[in-house]
């Protein structure tokens, strides 16, 4: 009986009618193994995976392969995306046992959740090196059977290895000038100076090393930071990983130059971009990064949010061809006689010279994805927009791609904190309405009456899976990042009681952080990984979200715990910066001060204004005229209207400088 049905997870409802037998993640699952005395396979994926699909459509759909399977196995089967706790702690072993890792992930468990034999996709029939999945089934039952003493060693080697893997924070000092150069040298040596970004390929966007580029250089003056931040952004916005009619990024490049995308668009990653385009327009004033700043925002809200006001986890890589076919990237792609049939012979030579669309293709059969090939001349806009426009209105009668509408709170929260500060930078209200009502649904749904902030929900019903610690990070982080732009102290409230189950319940002794609460299902080991991967990890998120509370209120406690968080940013900070750029980030601010600033004025005036746009790293801003407004913010405590006016004050490390009710002198105390 496939268990499936009636769950929050579209992957998991993906597999619902599956001849398989799968059970969610579940003790149920396990006695059941037990009772049978057979192993549990375990396969993790997400709803836009494209590979997942593959194999699903393969091997899951396949009558005499869900026989075998039922008959053998207890088979779960794991949305990462709900359970990142999961996902994470099967990942680390798929990596220390092969070198790779990905998804779909494909692990053998002992009835007591022991890994014994990894692998991610498995095909039908051998190829390229890789046996048939039928044959790993098959390999994994006789090894079980006859060889189950040699199972259960090394099931319980790797259990072993794992829970000696133990962070500390205190491994590395405090980062400070030497460790923070150092990761700039080493940034450097890894730069793609003829085409932007880090590495080879694949190459996906560098969202968290861009953010500690810009503060580096807001807090240094350093124009190689600025240059490599820059760069790197135009790539991408003139590359096949942004969608150059409708906005938004695709989740990486397969190529070097950001040419072909793998074309499934997430939440996060647009979130996070957004708010990298909008703090590179406020350090260069650059048309380009405002433009791409305002369309990914467009295109979070025209095509990710959902009817509760929440943000949907991301849009599929494939969709229906022409020929009826389910490809990827379908949705998105080209060729001249497409062009021809919309726009015509002369506009569709000018659109194939402007977007790169050639008769041999960048893509598959001939086709080619959108790139900005050069600057468009000024009395050429008026026709860029109507080619735009047209090809945009042709593509909607497309079939489009499936879209996993479940909330994540982590990616929500990154959302509204993009979405709030794009908002103000561009005179945007609706954006900040959008990211206030995202805001809104995660305080009625995901922490509703239970006081503690659960993973994901869908169609406004709460999922069963409890907040990891990325969750608590990012969404304190968006809650901080609103009370700024709004000035409604409520969101600064919200973020501090998500910061105090940090303290109590992610923070070890030494102060280190974990993934999941103390109180959280125990796993065959608690998860704890510092570095990000495509979103800022949950240790350096909270330890930013912590340094931002302690600004705006005071708090030792929740300093004390951002300045002990941040001592792996110290160890790792210059051998890995790719890695942990977010952390390097935090660092910046905690370098700068962060400095504080109370406006005592009208919120959305002009000293407001001026405070949100200021390049201090991770500087935090409170803003408000009435008379009790410092019941909300402290920093607004006895802070009044200097001879009637507006007024601003800044400081940092213990120190106020000197109130003014000057704008431009504001934005020199803020490096404006």
């Amino acid at each position: 009986m496939n268990r499936l049905a009636g769950v929050t997870s579209p992957y998991l409802l993906q597999h619902a009618d599956n001849p398989v037998d799968w059970w969610p993640w579940s003790p149920e699952a396990f006695e059941e193994a037990r009772r049978r005395d057979v192993p549990v396979l375990l396969s993790v994926g997400y709803a836009s995976c494209h590979w997942c699909h593959v194999m699903a459509h393969e091997s899951f759909e396949d009558t005499a392969v869900a026989e075998y399977l039922n008959a053998h196995f207890v088979p779960v089967k794991v949305d990462r995306e709900e359970r990142p706790d999961v996902d994470a702690v099967y990942m680390e072993a798929v990596q220390a046992a092969t070198g790779q890792g990905g998804w779909p992930m494909t692990v053998f468990l002992t009835a007591d959740a022991e890994p014994f034999y990894f692998g991610t996709y498995f095909p039908p029939e051998p190829r390229h090196g890789m046996p048939a999945f039928r044959q790993v089934l098959e390999g994994v039952v006789a090894a079980w059977s006859d060889r189950r003493e040699e199972v259960a060693e090394v099931a319980g080697r790797i259990v072993r290895d794992l829970a000696g893997r133990s962070l500390a924070a205190g491994e590395g000092s405090l980062p400070g000038e030497a460790e923070l150069a150092q990761a700039l040298l080493r940034l450097t040596r890894d730069y793609d100076e003829k085409h932007g970004g880090f590495g080879g390929a694949p190459k996906f966007p560098p969202s968290m090393v861009i953010e500690f580029l810009l503060r580096h250089h807001a807090r240094t003056g350093a124009e190689g930071a600025l240059q490599m931040a820059a760069d790197s952004c135009a790539a991408m916005a003139r590359g096949g990983i942004y969608d150059q009619l409708g906005g938004g990024f695709a989740r990486y490049s397969v190529d070097r130059e950001w040419i072909v995308p793998h074309f499934e668009k997430m939440l996060y990653d647009n979130a996070l971009l957004c708010r990298v385009y909008a703090h590179l327009w406020r350090a260069t004033g650059s048309d380009l990064a405002r433009r791409v700043a305002l369309e990914t925002a467009d295109f979070l809200v025209r095509e990710l949010r959902t009817a509760e006001g929440g943000f949907a986890s991301a849009l599929d890589a494939d969709s229906e061809d022409a020929q009826g076919r389910h490809v990827e990237g379908a949705f998105y792609v080209w060729t001249p006689a497409q062009l021809r049939e919309v726009l015509g012979e002369e506009d569709a030579a000018f659109a194939a010279g402007y977007f790169g669309v050639t008769e041999e293709g960048t893509f598959e059969e001939g086709s080619s994805v959108l790139r900005l090939m050069r600057n468009g001349e000024p009395d050429e806009e008026a026709r860029v927009a109507d080619v735009r426009a047209r090809l945009l209105a042709a593509r909607e009668l497309r079939a489009r791609p499936e879209r996993d509408d479940k909330i994540v709170a982590a990616w929500n929260g990154l959302a509204i904190a993009a979405l709030a500060e794009t908002g103000a930078y561009f005179d945007r209200p609706d954006l900040i309405e959008r990211a206030t009502e995202a805001a809104d649904l995660l305080v009625r749904v995901h922490m509703g009456e239970a006081a503690r902030l659960c993973r994901t929900s869908r169609d406004g019903r709460a999922g069963d899976n409890s907040g990891v610690l990325e969750d608590y990070g990012d969404v304190a982080e968006g809650f901080l990042a609103l009370a700024s732009v709004t000035g409604e102290g409520a969101w600064l409230d919200f973020a501090g009681f998500l910061l105090d189950i940090v303290l109590e319940r992610f923070t070890g002794e030494d102060g280190q952080l974990f993934d999941t609460a103390d109180d959280a299902e125990r796993l065959i080991r608690r998860p704890q990984d510092p570095t990000d991967s495509a979103t800022p990890a949950g240790w350096t998120a909270a330890a930013g979200a912590l340094l931002s509370y302690a600004a705006h209120t005071g708090s030792e406690a929740h300093r004390t715990a951002a300045e002990r968080a941040l001592g792996i940013v110290g160890a790792l900070g210059p051998k890995a910066p790719r890695f942990i750029g977010w952390g390097l980030a935090v660092a910046e601010a905690l370098l700068d001060g962060p400095r504080e600033v109370a406006v005592a004025g009208p919120v959305g005036g002009e000293l407001h204004r001026t405070a949100l746009l200021g390049r201090a790293p991770g500087a935090v801003v409170a803003a408000g005229e009435e008379a009790d407004a410092g019941t909300e913010f402290p920093l607004l405590v006895d802070r009044p209207l200097v001879g009637g006016e507006p007024t601003a004050y800044v400081c940092r490390h213990f120190v106020c400088d000197a109130p003014t009710t000057d704008a431009g002198e504001l934005a020199a105390k803020l490096g404006g």
